[in-house]
């Protein structure tokens, strides 16, 4: 039977509901947000599947989220977005709640802006565009290659980026598409190719980061997936990491050097642990029968290192090794990382490249002469449906307002 959800809004003239957004904190988790607003943890966590309950250890800290109100300040609805395609979603009318899994409805807009530096090219992005997110960006793209120090003062520097909107904001990291540093008259670019790493003009990689597979030899189970439309269970899944099938017992080796933030048990995932490491990215490894030896909170690990072993903790359905990768807390495929040394691009690749470089390149030049600020982009009043099919329409009224660094 086709269904249709009214999410966000109805006109809040007619219903005087009230709208809240809020950011989740850094450290909580699903079930204490549900003890906090007095929701029935049973039918919004323990009677769930185990993807689904798994799914709630997904939601990263300092995410915007929603909740709708009705006049006496009792929870309608509530939208928690999971990673860039789906988002969670709560009803409650009276004593009867829901738990679903929807698709977010965004809009992917490609930006630039020009600017020419006056105190530091990190400063000065925050400055014009309000965003450290774009600033960030900046500097995760060039400091394999620039000298930050010999930037001055007129130097120009211009940036071509997609960005996401949902309900009208930014949502999640820009996405870099091409940056260009001019100090002292000498052009300096960056891309972002198709596999997601940055290259120079020559083709070669300036990403340092170097990641190795946690299990010798392992074999994939289960690939990376943001979003999928179940035909049978007729929901939305989602598979943010890769499974490795191993004996238990199987060594999991450290997939890079970094420092443990999280070793712990947790519901869905069983024993697991987190490691951070250079540029933003952490690792995650969970269902482990044990830790290894000295891993705990704090421990420096180093690539290769056995920090656990592979085992079928929290749900698991059978031995194997659930490996997550996040970049500046977006879940990434971890096959688009894992390798042995930084590349140059060559054959097929190469030719993709310098066909998509000179593209970018006359964006630069048009933004050069234009000298583009950055837009301002539109709040949105929207009201959204989602069918049972996964089919999804918007209305919005749109508020101009200024640019902000509501990223998420």
């Amino acid at each position: 039977m086709l269904r249709f959800l009214l999410i966000f809004f109805i006109p809040l003239t007619l219903f005087s509901a009230q709208i809240k957004n809020f950011r989740w904190s850094d450290g909580d988790t699903y079930l204490t947000f549900l003890e906090r607003l007095h929701l029935p943890a049973k039918p919004l966590y323990y009677n769930l599947d185990a993807d689904d309950q798994k799914l709630t250890e997904e939601i990263r800290g300092g995410v915007n989220c929603q909740i709708l109100e009705d006049p006496k300040k009792q929870v309608q609805q509530i939208l928690i977005p999971v990673n860039d395609e789906i988002q969670i979603h709560i009803t409650k009318d009276k004593d009867d709640v829901t738990f679903e899994v929807i698709p977010i409805i965004s809009e992917t807009k490609r930006e630039s802006f020009t600017l020419i530096i006056d105190s530091s090219p990190y400063n000065d992005i925050i400055k014009v565009t309000k965003s450290t997110k774009l600033a960030k960006i900046f500097v995760d793209a060039f400091k394999n290659s620039l000298n930050f120090k010999n930037v001055h003062k007129g130097d120009k520097l211009v940036m071509v980026y997609d960005r996401m909107y949902r309900l009208g904001r930014p949502f999640s990291m820009p996405e870099l598409d091409v940056c260009m540093m001019e100090m002292g008259g000498k052009q300096h670019y960056v891309y972002r190719f198709k596999d997601d790493r940055y290259y120079d003009e020559t083709g070669a990689e300036l990403e340092a980061f170097l990641l190795a597979s946690p299990i010798r030899n392992g074999r994939i189970t289960s690939g990376f997936t943001l979003k999928r439309w179940h035909p049978i269970l007729h929901k939305f899944r989602a598979h943010l990491g890769i499974d490795y099938g191993a004996r238990p017992g199987t060594p999991i080796l450290a997939a890079g050097n970094g420092t443990v933030v999280s070793c712990g048990v947790t519901n869905g995932y069983g024993n697991l642990t987190k490691v951070a490491h250079s540029g933003g990215y952490i690792t995650l490894y969970a269902h482990q029968k044990a830790f290894g030896h000295g891993i705990h909170k704090g421990s420096i690990v180093k690539q290769g290192q056995v920090i656990g072993f592979v085992g079928t903790t929290g749900l698991s359905t059978g031995p194997h090794l659930h490996f997550g990768l996040y970049k500046d807390g977006r879940a990434i495929n971890p096959q688009s990382v894992v390798r042995l040394a930084a590349s140059r691009l060559s054959g097929k690749d190469k030719n993709a490249f310098d066909k998509m470089k000179r593209g970018l390149n006359t964006l630069v030049n048009q933004e050069l002469k234009q000298g583009t600020m950055p837009n301002s982009f539109l709040k949105l009043e929207p009201v959204c449906y989602a069918d049972a099919n996964g089919k999804q329409k918007t209305n919005a009224k749109a508020i101009s307002t200024s640019n902000d660094d509501a990223d998420n």
